[in-house]
Order: C-alpha cells, then sequence, then structure tokens
C-alpha cells in the first residue's frame, strides 16, 4: 500500500513520535537511526534528511515530549476553578500514579542529561517550566486565601522533588511502591505543604 505523502512538519512530527517510542522500548544509547526508519517503513535516509545525527534527532524528541507535557500542564493549570483544584489537578497528573509523560522517556533523559549538554538544556528548561507554573498557582492560592504557603517557589521544589523520586522507584523498581500508598503520600505532602487537612484536597468545594 503506497504510504500518504506527508507535509515536512507532518513528517518530522512523525520521526519524533517514533524516536520517543522506541527511547522508551530501547533506551538512548541503544536506539539507531534504523530502529526509528524501521519503525515506520521508511529509509535511514529519510530520518536523517530531517535530523541529520541521532544525537540531533534525541535532542529534537526530547524537546518535543517536552513541550506536549508542558501544554497539558497549562491546560490544567488554565482552568476556570479554584487554585487548589488546579493544584491538586497537576500534581495528581504529573506524579507516577498518573497519567503524566512516559516516566522512563525521562528518567532515560535525565541519565544522558550528565553527559549531553544539549538535552541538559531541555531536560533544565521542563522543570524550570514546570517549577515556575506550580509556584504560581500556588502564589494564586494564597493570593486568594485557599490556604497558607510561606515560600511557594521553595514548595513547588519540594514538591517535584518527591514526585520525581517516587517515579525513579516505581519505574526502575515495579512493586516496590504501590500506587494507592504513593498517591497517600503525594496527597499527604500536598496537604502539609499548604497547611491543610488532606481531607481538604477531596471535598467538593477543594
Amino acid at each position: 500500500m503506497a504510504r500518504v505523502r506527508l507535509s515536512v512538519a507532518e513528517r518530522r512530527e512523525e520521526l519524533l513520535r517514533a524516536a520517543i517510542q522506541q527511547i522508551e522500548e530501547r533506551g538512548v544509547s541503544a536506539v539507531r537511526i534504523a530502529d526509528v526508519a524501521t519503525a515506520l517503513g521508511v529509509s535511514n535516509a529519510l530520518v536523517l534528511y530531517h535530523f541529520s545525527t541521532k544525537e540531533k534527532l534525541v535532542a529534537a524528541a526530547f524537546t518535543y515530549a517536552a513541550e506536549d507535557d508542558l501544554a497539558r500542564l497549562r491546560k490544567l493549570l488554565g482552568r476556570r476553578t479554584t487554585a487548589l483544584r488546579r493544584l491538586r489537578a497537576a500534581v495528581r497528573w504529573y506524579a507516577p500514579t498518573g497519567q503524566a509523560k512516559g516516566w522512563r522517556l525521562w528518567i532515560e533523559g535525565w541519565a544522558v542529561a550528565l553527559r549531553e549538554p544539549a538535552l541538559r538544556d531541555v531536560t533544565r528548561d521542563l522543570d524550570l517550566q514546570w517549577k515556575a507554573a506550580i509556584t504560581e498557582v500556588i502564589a494564586d492560592g494564597v493570593a486568594a486565601g485557599e490556604f497558607h504557603c510561606p515560600d511557594p517557589t521553595s514548595t513547588a521544589l519540594r514538591l517535584t522533588a518527591l514526585l520525581d523520586g517516587l517515579a525513579v522507584q516505581m519505574t526502575a523498581y515495579p512493586g516496590a511502591v504501590s500506587r494507592t500508598r504513593t498517591q497517600e503520600w503525594v496527597d499527604e505532602a500536598l496537604a502539609r505543604e499548604l497547611g491543610l487537612a488532606r481531607e481538604a484536597l477531596t471535598t467538593p468545594s477543594a
């Protein structure tokens, strides 16, 4: 069957999605241009036409994944509801028990970023934007009198550190921590940081 002719932008997006899938399955160090090409039934030359090296393909794939995650985060935080509802939704989405980004992909990214400056810039930018968004919604809640938090920036850092650490445990060591226990810890940490009872996170007005 003949392949549908795609625009340059559509083709790049197709290649990036395939690259993300291959990175999640094989890891950054093992994945090859040929793996991405084979997954789509195209030639290596086509992949190299759009991304001249594997390193550029990998960096572009992580950038694409980061932009997708940030778009979803902005959508959650842009809802017309209380700051607490927005914050709770964002934290639960990002947590390893939610439906956030593929954690295996990002753990791979963190590891490779230790040696690859281009990928380090991508992961750092995502991290900074995530923390800034969480800090902003916490500050909104404080200003509205919904909860008390003397240092929203530090709270955002502690919450994301907890979520990242739990994600590593659940991804690297399946079964080490149950999804139920993880969600309990996340809710407890969020309530503690905001000076609320944990029950306040699940009440209809929250």
